[in-house]
């Protein structure tokens, strides 16, 4: 299968929910501003599975050890968006050598308890704070170049938000 966006970085996008149906929001910890919410996300290794990338991701960023996701559903396609022209710099220089990203979305029901997120289990440090939102609020939330995307994973997991 030919890949539609070979300019775009990998990357795995998680959505975590609750026993009530609510969905994990992290306030992103480098950025100012009132767009700075997300979902865990983050570059797939080369070679790498996008669920185990997924989960990865999701310990990485809030401290959800993989035992307590259970997989919910899948995005079976990617999702991309570019950056846009003028970005700052990351310290990290990693999306300068892309136009954009492409990612694959998981949902996962989260088993453990609200004391098991660690926002600095894995350092860097991603988020400054998190809270449970309901997965139709989220779009409004979501920088404006990233909102389409989060518009069609709000779609495809709305039957896991009771």
């Amino acid at each position: 299968m030919d890949d539609p966006y070979p300019q775009h970085r990998a990357n795995a996008g998680v959505v975590l929910f609750n026993a009530e149906g609510l969905v994990w929001i992290g306030r992103r910890a480098d950025v100012d501003g009132p767009h700075i919410w997300q979902f865990p996300q983050g570059g797939m290794d080369k070679g790498e599975d996008a669920e185990a990338a997924a989960r990865r991701e999701a310990y990485e960023e809030t401290g959800a050890r993989p035992d307590q996701l259970e997989l919910l559903g899948a995005i079976d396609h990617w999702i991309a968006y570019d950056f846009p022209p003028g970005l700052p710099p990351r310290p990290d220089q990693k999306r300068y050598k892309w136009k954009g990203q492409k990612q694959r979305w998981f949902a996962f029901r989260f088993t453990g308890r609200d004391a098991d997120f660690d926002l600095t289990a894995v350092p860097p440090q991603e988020f400054a704070e998190w809270r449970w939102e309901k997965l139709a609020n989220i779009p409004p939330l979501i920088i404006d170049w990233k909102r389409a995307v989060y518009e069609e994973v709000v779609e495809a997991f709305s039957a896991f938000a009771r």
